[in-house]
């Protein structure tokens, strides 16, 4: 099963809450948690795009760093590991995009690729008067039909034509062209989100769902294989968990409670505000989910919590779900939390067998937090 980083571009993380680790996004923090994920021999990290946050007394996501800059820096202080940026597709035109990231290609060595959103959150756009209206709800996979086509393109044979509702391309010239074949991204889970990723995605994120239930999420995959069945395309299935370990069950749960009490409530009324907007019929479930109140602290993601020992079994179960190739992990605390998934936890998974033999840390577990988090 193939691991990924979903790093932390936003302050504090996915943890919406006053007890929880408190940070600004730097990229010295990130590059030390991309450097120890490749160190350890992950396959993957993901940064998300992020424009307007949500506030509350944690300033939750107000503070964010840029993701094709963050991700073109990595690509300079790493070798191995695959690196994917997320465009905003309402604000970056498909001809940008693709040369940036045949840009970030060459930077890496044919490392890169591409998490194509079309966006949610309405202030994210308002604010900059760049939001084409609320119908967009309902077009959003129309418009990112025609986005991705265009950038198919220009990967694939340097120049576009491209003629649709959205995009009017007049031979479009793209060179160099990336050196690899340039992976994208989606996370869809609505039936025109999963639509789409089955007809032009490689691999489809959704939502993991509950605390200590790994296989929750297997409907989204079953779904995605159904959807594959239509078009004849190979495209897999990430699950986003969070992971919150320590040395035994009891310890982790006292941790997991603890961000618990500490949720910012103000915050999270924020975000349910944004995710009820979307009224349409094809509102996608992602944004449903992470809405939904129930565990907002973490944006309502799956959740992982206990030992070491259990973290390992529960991820082995991930990866007996049909259809999934991997994870995407967030962590409460990102440069411990790495460092303790590759010497504590990646070497007890079944799934992980032929991954990289355990090696020493990089620096000290307290010396890195220290760093990261002040």
């Amino acid at each position: 099963m193939k691991i990924g980083i979903f790093i932390p571009i936003g302050n504090n993380g996915w943890l919406i809450s006053e007890n929880a680790p408190q940070y600004k996004p730097t990229f010295e923090m990130n590059k030390q948690i991309t450097q120890s994920a490749e160190h350890y021999g992950l396959d993957f990290v993901l940064s998300m795009i992020k424009l307007r946050g949500f506030g509350g007394k944690t300033e939750f996501w107000d503070h964010n760093l840029e993701s094709f800059t963050l991700m073109a820096g990595l690509a300079a202080v790493t070798t191995k590991i695959k690196l994917f940026a997320t465009a905003a597709s309402l604000v970056m035109p498909p001809a940008i995009v693709a040369r940036m990231a045949s840009t970030i290609d060459s930077i890496s060595n044919g490392r890169f690729g591409v998490n194509l959103i079309t966006g949610w959150q309405r202030p994210e756009y308002s604010q900059m008067g760049l939001w084409p209206g609320d119908e967009f709800f309902s077009n959003r996979y129309q418009y990112l039909s025609e986005y991705i086509q265009v950038l198919r393109d220009l990967w694939g044979k340097g120049q576009s034509d491209f003629k649709g509702s959205h995009f009017q391309m007049d031979d479009c010239r793209l060179s160099p062209q990336p050196q690899a074949d340039m992976k994208v991204i989606c996370a869809g889970q609505s039936d025109a989100g999963m639509e789409f990723s089955a007809k032009y995605a490689d691999y489809n994120f959704c939502f993991g769902k509950g605390v200590n239930t790994p296989k929750a999420f297997a409907p989204a995959a079953q779904k995605l294989i159904e959807a594959t069945h239509i078009t004849g395309r190979e495209v897999t299935t990430y699950v986003l968990m969070m992971v919150i370990a320590d040395e035994t069950d009891e310890a982790a749960q006292a941790k997991w409670e603890h961000y618990k009490a500490g949720v910012d409530h103000e915050a999270v009324a924020w975000l349910g505000v944004q995710g009820s907007v979307d009224k349409k019929s094809g509102a996608d479930t992602n944004v449903r989910q992470m809405a939904d109140p129930t565990s907002a602290v973490n944006i309502n993601m799956g959740t992982l919590v206990g030992s070491y020992a259990s973290i390992a079994r529960m991820l082995d179960e991930v990866a007996e779900v049909e259809g999934t190739e991997g994870v995407l992990l967030t962590f409460d605390n990102f440069v411990e939390g790495v460092e303790a998934f590759g010497q504590r936890i990646q070497p007890l998974m079944k799934s992980r067998l032929d991954a990289v033999s355990p090696v020493p840390s990089l620096v000290s577990v307290s010396e890195e937090s220290e760093a990261a988090l002040s």
